[in-house]
């Protein structure tokens, strides 16, 4: 397996999609990358020569953020809207949905598996 910006890429798959792999690029990404760097995106990643692997690390590195330094970036955003107490701050404190879907139904995702709560008694229990 190739190994680019310190991701394994898998070897089988042409450069455009392998580069898709590696977190915080996407398709039309790689395609950026591959044309800064010169390479074509038909050739399949185990293809690649390391002069080749290098350009494209290098374009990377100097132009996007990725992996690591990227998912840091996005908590300590995350973390900023906390700490100021904005609407959006309080949503993901609170594991609600952020932007603005409903809450009644649905929102299973953020809000976990439902916890049964118990109805009212009927009247005629009450008598």
């Amino acid at each position: 397996m190739p190994r680019i910006v310190g991701v394994d890429i898998p070897a089988d798959k042409r450069i455009d999609v392998a580069l898709s792999y590696i977190y915080g690029i996407g398709r039309s990404n790689a395609k950026e990358i591959l044309a800064a760097a010169g390479v074509s995106a038909d050739v399949k990643a185990n293809e690649l020569t390391e002069d080749e692997m290098s350009k494209i690390g290098n374009v990377i590195e100097k132009n996007f953020v990725v992996e690591g330094e990227l998912r840091r970036q996005i908590q300590q955003n995350i973390a900023r809207l906390r700490d100021i107490g904005s609407y959006r701050g309080m949503r993901h404190r609170r594991g609600l949905p952020v932007r603005g879907q409903r809450t009644r139904t649905n929102a299973r995702t953020r809000k976990g598996p439902r916890k049964t709560v118990a109805g009212k008694k009927g009247i005629k229990e009450q008598r």
